[in-house]
């Protein structure tokens, strides 16, 4: 007699998201959790039925292909399910009829391929690297007439600056801060009581409409449920994380792999270990979440030279800011609207009066309108954005940086002050609030937002750092960086002498 194999999913995360009723859910489990099992295991429900077709995506195909990856992963389930593999077409068909598929989407225009295409079950492997308008196309194309309710089910690994982020963000502790001032551990971290919870949801142009019933979204967008449209009902999402310790079979089968994970950097081990979605996962983070958050607890930092750096406004979404530093302490700052050179100017003469800061110890951004305000202020020193790296001595002997421009190598100069704990922004600065466009946040959510956004860059073909241009900073803050721009400038002084200390040398290499 033939042995029966048992497919099924293992208590927590794999049996959450494989009884979800929800018609998009999303599992955004850190590694290990078994994401890709059950995505592979979701449409076996449906293989008798011969109207079944299921689709199952990644980006590219060369990941579908590659060892361990999908396509290998399904040869372990779908045999046993009875089904015919064609290698070619990456597609297995079953004895009923059913069809289930893999299929890539590299390019935004691939989406065009499924125009007219009847799909009862999508899945999306790693969806945070699929764009948000390939999602929502292909949700066009999620329908039956089969008899089985058309769903989505997608994975992913937590990823901030991602659109899917945003899409989730309910479920998401998005509060920095707790009532008492002191930062929140839990921070970025899934919400437990919102877990696998239903939500509900349509888009009004291009905003995200949310209830928590169906009707509730109904109610707040009447103009779009009428006539025809009045019986149809938004579609309902829900979220779903896990962790390795749900995945027991793993533990067991290979218990180095958790070994692995732990060997990780501060900041990867946050997202892939403990799946906290403020994190950066990939490495192209300048500066740990963690020391960003403690920019405001370091108060071991001391006091030294006093300093002003400006960043003048230059265009209409800027701020012009002015910022007050006592050694490595952020002790004073000042922003406005776009404002002329003789208002910035005088704000600066109003700092260095209260403080008793020389001209010598003065820094504007002089491209744009900052040139004009260092011809207000004879002795102010011209910050050069794509200006020339400052020369540096190392055991008596000059050294270029190999770093593209000015810029660069002061926020990988602050980067490391910052991942090393050596600057502070004290109470009275970080908890100002700023007006803005008609919302209001305080000071210490400027910073650490913009200080995540300043991303490394590819390097040129000279092999020279860069980061991140002021456009993706931009795209990613749906603003300028301003007040991180002046936690750079401040460099510029640490930088500006001949003599610099050997511990910046790991920066030069």
């Amino acid at each position: 007699m033939a042995e029966t194999r048992v497919i099924g999913p293992q208590p927590g995360y794999q049996m959450q998201v494989l009884s979800t009723k929800a018609d998009i859910a999303i599992g955004g489990a850190a590694a290990g959790v078994g994401k890709t099992f059950s995505l592979l295991v979701e449409p076996l429900r449906h293989v008798q039925n011969p109207k079944f077709t299921g689709v199952i995506f990644r980006r590219t195909s060369p990941q579908i292909r590659m060892s361990g990856g999908l396509w290998d992963a399904s040869q372990d389930l779908y045999y046993h399910a009875g089904g015919a593999p064609r290698e070619t077409f990456l597609d297995w068909a079953f004895p009923s009829g059913a069809k289930i598929d893999f299929e890539h989407l590299q390019y935004e225009s691939d989406k065009l391929n499924y125009q007219g295409s009847e799909i009862v079950f999508i899945g999306f492997d790693e969806l945070t690297h699929f764009s948000e308008s390939m999602f929502f196309y292909m949700l066009s194309r999620n329908r039956s007439t089969s008899g089985i309710k058309p769903y989505i089910r997608a994975t992913c690994n937590p990823d901030p600056d991602s659109w899917v982020a945003n899409f989730i963000s309910w479920w998401i502790d998005q509060d920095e801060i707790l009532e008492d001032g002191t930062p929140n551990p839990n921070f970025g971290y899934p919400i437990k009581e919102r877990v696998g919870k239903l939500r509900y949801f349509t888009r009004d142009g291009n905003a995200y409409v949310w209830g928590d019933t169906a009707q509730e979204v109904k109610d707040r967008c009447p103009h779009i449920y009428t006539a025809e449209l009045a019986d149809t009902d938004p579609k309902s999402v829900t979220f779903i994380p896990g962790s390795i310790y749900d995945n027991k079979i793993l533990l067991k089968s290979d218990p180095g792999y958790l070994g692995n994970l732990m060997t990780l950097d501060e900041a990867t081990q946050a997202a892939l270990l403990r799946g906290n979605w403020k994190v950066k996962l990939s490495g192209d983070s300048l500066i740990l979440n963690d020391r960003i958050n403690d920019l405001y607890t370091n108060t071991h930092i001391p006091l030294g030279k006093k300093y002003i750096t400006v960043d003048a406004a230059r265009f209409g979404s800027d701020l012009a800011v002015i910022k007050v530093w006592d050694g490595w302490r952020l002790v004073d700052v000042a922003w406005f609207p776009i404002s002329s050179t003789a208002e910035i100017a005088e704000q600066v003469k109003v700092f260095e009066k209260r403080y008793a800061v020389p001209r010598s110890q003065t820094v504007c951004d002089a491209d744009g309108i900052g040139g004009g305000v260092v011809d207000q202020l004879p002795g102010m020193h011209s910050f050069i954005n794509n200006g020339t790296p400052l020369e540096v001595e190392i055991g008596g002997k000059k050294v270029k940086p190999n770093f593209f421009n000015l810029k660069t190598q002061c926020y990988y100069y602050v980067a490391d002050k910052i991942n090393k704990a050596e600057v502070y922004v004290v109470p009275e600065v970080a908890e100002r609030v700023i007006s803005n466009k008609g919302s209001q946040k305080r000071l210490r959510e400027y910073i650490n937002e913009e200080l995540r956004a300043i991303k490394k860059g590819a390097q040129d073909m000279d092999g020279k750092k860069k980061i991140n241009s002021k456009e993706e900073q931009k795209n990613i803050l749906g603003r300028s960086p301003d007040f991180a721009d002046n936690f750079a400038m401040r460099s510029y002084f640490d930088l500006k002498p001949v003599g610099m200390k050997s511990n910046f040398m790991h920066l030069l290499n």
